[in-house]
């Protein structure tokens, strides 16, 4: 399929340009609709690629709200949507009365102006670490509530006063969803259920330590069936990873400053619709549907 063009007046002449020519940043970040597909697709890795035929998560649920809802990300594959839904009612047996909601993917997934590396073919969800009120938040309150981080202040370390049982337990509940390939936490988090869990510590190796991450958890699941171009990351490696690879994050290693250079860094080209799979130029292309509600999960 043709790439998407842009016609741009300059004087008398007109410039067209690709969609494969143009920043991938702006072409997906400027997408306010999904595409319209008969079925699902997510095309590239997760911090390289696309999403083709996404569902929205709407912004209420009975055990959730969406927060930011300005970014426009609360899109995925349907069958990361649907995993959401049953995690905020799964929640709900946890002690938690529903999810706070975050980023998902953009409506043909892709690069983001800013933010995240990765969430790009709509199977990375963010949910926060804070419970849901039982109130309903404004839509300015949902762009202006903080999350509350889980450390001590000026710490790696997590604050017993805020962590509770509640926390580990939908943890748990995430990981032990086969789908869900990945669970990024700060190593903080990771070292207190590391230190914490006891009886089936089988789910543990899918939590995995990373920066950031303290202020809310990061659920990935696997490239799913019908995508064959969706690219898939390497299993996770073997036990609860309570180890030597989670004391490397209490050592001075991972904070270490870059070290400054006598010669300033050279600036680095913008990653472009043609540096992504092939498909990528045919998802900006495609035709959207009339409304958000057309495309909305349940509305299928």
């Amino acid at each position: 399929m043709a790439g998407m063009m842009t016609a741009m007046l300059v004087g008398e002449s007109t410039m067209v340009t690709r969609a494969e020519d143009m920043p991938a940043k702006q072409a997906f970040g400027r997408q306010q609709l999904p595409n319209l597909a008969k079925e699902p697709q997510s095309f590239g890795f997760y911090n390289k690629g696309c999403l083709s035929g996404a569902v929205a998560l709407p912004t209420d649920g009975p055990h959730w709200q969406v927060m930011r809802l300005s970014r426009n990300r609360r899109w995925g594959h349907p069958r990361m949507i649907a995993l959401l839904e049953k995690l905020s009612r799964d929640a709900a047996r946890d002690g938690w009365n529903g999810l706070l909601v975050g980023d998902i993917s953009q409506p043909r997934g892709g690069p983001m102006l800013s933010g995240h590396a990765s969430h790009q073919v709509g199977l990375d969800a963010d949910i926060w670490l804070t419970p849901m009120p039982k109130k309903r938040f404004t839509d300015a309150e949902r762009e202006n509530v903080s999350a509350i981080s889980m450390l001590k202040p000026n710490s790696l370390y997590v604050d017993p006063a805020k962590w509770t049982p509640s926390h580990t337990a939908l943890i748990r509940h995430a990981a032990s969803y086969p789908e869900v390939e990945r669970i990024f936490v700060h190593p903080g988090i990771k070292k207190q259920l590391c230190d914490t869990v006891k009886g089936d510590r089988s789910w543990l190796g899918k939590v995995r330590p990373y920066w950031g991450h303290h202020y809310h958890f990061h659920v990935r699941i696997g490239c799913q069936p019908g995508s064959p171009g969706c690219k898939s990351q390497p299993p996770v490696p073997a036990g609860d990873g309570c180890d030597k690879s989670l004391a490397w994050w209490f050592t001075d290693e991972p904070w270490k400053p870059a070290k400054p250079s006598d010669k300033p860094a050279p600036k680095p080209r913008p990653l472009m619709v043609s540096d992504l799979p092939k498909a990528c130029a045919a998802v900006l292309a495609a035709p959207g549907p009339n409304s958000i509600a057309e495309v909305t999960y349940g509305a299928r």
